[in-house]
């Protein structure tokens, strides 16, 4: 499967949390939203009045009486308090006969308001006055709740959990078979302002914003939920009562008592729940989640994605690998920085998705290149210098496949007199010899660094300046020339000492333009040179017999190559009209 196809499928794979919204994809974005929004300061307006264990001790027990509550009511306001929220059940009549003296204190004191809880039953809060600017929507729908036996002002004490079973999101209106029914903090900020009318703006997904009149719109999420700023609101005791112009939530923390709520900052009672919301709607940049922000989040997504795989494949190892660094920590800072500003859009899995993106790539990219090393290694290092098989390995880009014009030197060489050679001595013997010939050159075109791009027979073939340029190749494949003839007599002398015969060698030498590649067949192929150039160095080695000298050298050659050559007389050679110049080594 070609590389664009698997990292394609894999991109493919990596978007459908996008749309599929998994409850896994769902958890790993709260959780980057928890570990990055900003802790916020209080609002300077609430306190939370806890009823601890010890309060219940000397009290006698839970719950208290009414009559109690009453004092304790009467005392917040004495104390300066502004307001007090009972964040507790009234749902049954006092046993000790003190509703009415309760009541009565309520009505005589702040501004106080009274917490419903939901259950099972049909029985839904009072509406309360909502303006809608845009169309009407289907909100977050409302539950039953118990009724409360303590006439006063109202709100729903919800506290919906998302995926993981944590409290993060909180509704500030909730939608009833008939009506708007307002959140317990809502509520409470409304009796602050001296408002009646809640103001809510709609758009084609939904609720965008929720005004208390008198206060700045509340930015929510498409069913009027508020992300919760879990702000430390300082807490007073029925000892100390430091609550002055304050609004008090009142709660009891004894154990037992009140049921606890899972929240990312731990386990909250339900009056420092409502607190926290009410905290959250006065916060001006308090963190939300725009209608636009899965937009957002699949765009950079596949920006993201797109750029690792470019970087990846058509960069070198190391920049692409800074690339995708960079892309990664972009990711990383613009999506912290986003959510530390209140604008809660999760690149969370854009950078996983990158990151697996890159892996792929980057191990395909290996793949290919660690193929491609292989292949080099194969079909040049019987041919090259170990050191050029390195240099091509750790740049295969130097060898251009497919072909190439390029402007090379040649090198022909042909054993003389092979046929009564062979019939002179054992077939074994001829081996070894040929062996040795051929080894003499392969150790001459290497030491120059040009390539053996043939053995026919008792011939070889030689380029320069391919597959790796070559400043000077004419120079050096004159210099490889004669270090051949140079170890052919060496050969001899060794040969001699074993009684075998010697060996004489024609060399031919041709600088000129050839289309260099992999040339063959779909089956078979090989990296070789055709050509006017390549022709011309066969016909000049073929011609040094005639010529009565071991190397002839072409015109281009001689003039390029710095060496003052010997010229000889103009010789015909097959495919050319004119006499060519011939040089030889003095």
């Amino acid at each position: 499967m070609k590389k664009s196809v698997i990292l394609l499928i894999a991109s493919i794979i990596l978007a459908l949390p996008y749309i599929y919204q998994p409850s896994w994809y769902d958890t790993l974005k709260l959780k980057t939203f928890d570990r990055l929004v900003k802790k916020q300061e209080p609002s300077g307006y609430f306190t939370i009045l806890n009823i601890t264990e010890q309060d219940v001790v000397n009290e006698g027990g839970y719950p208290f009486p009414r009559q109690r509550l009453a004092e304790i009511q009467k005392k917040l306001y004495s104390k300066g308090a502004i307001g007090i929220g009972w964040v507790v059940a009234f749902t049954e009549p006092d046993r000790f006969g003190g509703d009415e003296e309760f009541a009565e204190a309520v009505k005589m004191t702040v501004p106080t308001v009274f917490a419903m809880f939901e259950n099972d039953t049909k029985f839904y809060p009072k509406t309360t006055g909502t303006v809608i600017l845009g169309n009407d929507v289907a909100g977050f729908p409302a539950k039953g709740v118990r009724q409360n036996v303590i006439a006063g002002h109202e709100g729903v004490a919800s506290a919906p959990v998302d995926i993981d079973n944590l409290v993060r999101r909180m509704p500030l209106l909730m939608k009833s078979p008939d009506g708007w029914v307002p959140a317990y903090a809502t509520q409470v900020l409304k009796i602050l302002a001296g408002s009646d009318t809640y103001i809510i703006k709609t758009n084609e997904n939904g609720i965008e914003e929720i005004t208390v009149k008198g206060l700045p719109p509340v930015k929510t999420d498409s069913l009027g939920r508020k992300w919760i700023s879990w702000v430390d609101t300082p807490e007073t005791t029925l000892a100390e009562m430091d609550v002055e112009n304050k609004f008090v939530f009142v709660g009891v923390t004894a154990q037992g008592v009140m049921p606890q709520v899972a929240t990312p900052t731990g386990l909250l009672e339900p009056h420092k729940i409502q607190a926290a919301l009410a905290e959250s709607i006065l916060i001006e940049d308090s963190p939300y989640i725009p209608d636009y922000s899965l937009a957002v989040e699949i765009f950079i997504f596949f920006i993201s994605v797109s750029m690792a795989w470019f970087y990846i494949n058509y960069f070198g190892i190391f920049l692409s690998a800074f690339s995708l660094v960079f892309v990664l920590l972009t990711q990383l800072v613009v999506g912290a920085y986003l959510v530390h500003n209140g604008l809660l859009i999760d690149l969370s899995w854009s950078f996983i998705s990158t990151f697996i993106i890159g892996s792929i790539a980057f191990y395909l990219r290996f793949q290919e290149q660690y193929k491609l090393r292989q292949q080099i290694k194969k079909q040049f290092e019987h041919y090259l210098d170990p050191r050029q098989i390195k240099k091509l390995q750790q740049n295969p880009d130097l060898l251009k496949l497919g072909g190439e014009k390029r402007n090379c030197t040649f090198i022909f060489t042909d054993l003389r007199g092979f046929t009564a050679l062979s019939e002179s001595v054992t077939p074994e013997q001829v081996t070894y010899i040929m062996n040795k010939v051929l080894t003499a050159q392969q150790r001459a075109v290497q030491k120059y660094e040009g390539m053996v791009d043939k053995y026919i027979g008792d011939a070889m073939m030689a380029i320069f300046n391919a597959p790796l340029d070559m400043i000077d190749h004419e120079k050096r494949a004159v210099e490889c020339g004669v270090e051949i003839m140079k170890n052919i007599q060496l050969l001899n002398q060794e040969l001699q000492s074993e009684n075998l015969p010697p060996i004489a060698i024609g060399i031919g030498i041709n600088t000129g333009e050839a289309i260099v590649g992999n040339m063959g067949s779909e089956g078979r192929f090989d990296y070789t040179a055709i050509g006017d150039a390549v022709n011309t160095a066969a016909r000049l080695e073929s011609a040094t017999k005639e010529c009565g000298v071991n190397i002839l050298i072409g015109e281009r050659t001689e003039s390029l190559c710095g060496y003052h050559l010997q010229e000889l007389e103009p010789i015909m050679v097959k495919g050319k009209s004119k006499p060519l110049k011939i040089y030889t080594w003095k």
